[in-house]
């Protein structure tokens, strides 16, 4: 399980430093692939990522989209793998997809990380804050 907001670099290799806290999800390998919906970047452990690829391939709602996305979403996802100083590479294209520059945030969101740009990530998370103080309605509804 992903949690915390970790803040890092990103060097002019696309090289960022995985969180030590996030390493054991990852010791098989991950996934790296655009985040749905936000500018930022989705890691999966490869356990999730097997478990995604099946719900895809057995969604048969709106065929035509499922196979869009499927594109879309596939065709930029990379396998990567920790090296031995906690770092994984971001290829150029996703780096570009999220508007990564030096600084950026780890993300952990319960079954993925996400990689942000700094100033992405303070702009969705001060929206966010200012949301759920004012409204606790979906902690309520969550019926924990």
């Amino acid at each position: 399980m992903f949690s915390g907001t970790y803040h890092r670099t990103i060097d002019n290799k696309g090289r960022v430093f995985v969180p030590s806290i996030f390493r054991d999800e990852l010791v098989r390998g991950l996934m790296v692939s655009k985040g749905y919906g936000l500018k930022c970047l989705c890691l999966y452990s490869m356990e999730k990522w097997e478990k995604i690829d099946e719900k895809i391939i057995e969604n048969k709602v709106a065929e035509g989209d499922v196979q869009r996305f499927k594109r879309w979403f596939f065709s930029s996802a990379v396998k990567e793998a920790i090296d031995q100083q906690g770092r994984i590479r971001i290829p150029q294209n996703l780096i570009e997809y999220a508007g990564l520059e030096k600084d950026i945030v780890l993300v952990g969101v319960s079954n993925r990380a996400e990689i942000w740009n700094k100033e992405n990530w303070q702009e969705y998370y001060g929206d966010a804050e200012s949301k759920y103080k004012k409204n606790t309605d979906v902690f309520e509804k969550l019926e924990l």
